[in-house]
């Protein structure tokens, strides 16, 4: 269901960008969850662009939230996390959701909105057969992507493998390096690089026109953030001791998103807050450019 702002936007050619939920649901500590999301939301707002929050609340598919809805759901401690396997499952259940890249990249591109904000995607783990299904979704749902690159705890360079066999168009904004979410520069190139949102407007058109189905992830650095060296090295030890402790599966990578909070004493938290609005900002500009032709 569409809220009636974004609808309204959306029939009269305004920018909108789609924003995921699992930041607020899964990904962040409450009550810092719901000021990071009131600060994501108003982020696109005074960029030019109206904001559409995509969750699943009590079994109904749900694009834009009001803000006492927002509210509601950054407090539901029983919301469930929303991929494209359990998706249907849990809007027949009647269940509250949070909505992974891959299924608000989904719910996003079926509304009909060209633009959608995260901070990080998922990608190939170090664990053998551990992939996120946000690669194959992105493969076949043509809308632009903003992320600060994949999450830190992946293997980048298989990751960008896969990015490269699945035909998602990669793109680097004003950087030639890719982006490793709490770092804003690795040591792996980038395909193509643009320099400001009328160069991503127009990578997406060309890749419409050529009837190419995939997305057009464009990594934006975060402005400040951490030595590269340093997080793979908190990360090499984060895996070390989740291997010794057997945690795998799904319990994997909230154990070592946690761990890298505590190893680098709130500095990976600080830059994934920051790397959130930076990324809803230029998602907004980029809707915007779309938007004006």
């Amino acid at each position: 269901m569409l809220a009636p702002e974004v609808a309204a936007a959306l029939a009269e050619g305004r920018p909108v960008v789609a924003l995921e939920s699992t930041v607020i649901t899964h990904g962040l500590a409450r009550p810092e969850n719901l000021a990071v999301a009131r600060a994501i939301t108003r982020a696109v707002r005074e960029a030019g662009a109206v904001p559409a929050v995509i969750a699943i609340i009590r079994g109904k598919v749900r694009v834009g939230l009001e803000d006492r809805e927002l509210e509601a759901l950054a407090e539901d401690e029983r919301a469930e996390k929303a991929s494209l396997w359990n998706l249907a499952a849990l809007v027949a259940g009647g269940k509250t959701a949070g909505t992974t890249v891959a299924a608000t990249a989904h719910l996003a591109h079926q509304a009909g909105i060209a633009v959608f904000a995260t901070g990080g995607t998922g990608g190939v783990h170090f664990s053998p057969f551990d992939e996120s299904a946000d690669l194959p979704a992105l493969a076949r749902t043509s809308i632009v992507v903003v992320s600060s690159g994949m999450k830190s705890i992946l293997d980048l360079p298989a990751t960008l493998e896969r990015l490269e066999t699945l035909g998602v168009a990669v793109v680097g904004y004003r950087t030639d390096r890719l982006p490793a979410f709490h770092s804003p520069e690795s040591p792996h190139p980038l395909p193509a690089r643009v320099d400001d949102p009328e160069g991503v407007a127009e990578v997406f058109r060309a890749q419409q026109a050529l009837g190419l189905s995939a997305a057009v992830l464009v990594f934006n650095p975060v402005s400040e953030g951490l030595p590269f060296d340093q997080v793979q090295a908190w990360v090499e030890a984060a895996n070390r001791e989740a291997r010794e402790k057997g945690i795998h599966g799904k319990a994997l990578t909230p154990y070592l998103l946690r761990r890298l909070a505590e190893l680098s004493e709130g500095a990976t938290d600080r830059a994934n807050r920051r790397l959130l609005v930076e990324n809803a900002r230029l998602a907004a500009g980029i809707a915007t450019a779309l938007a004006e032709r």
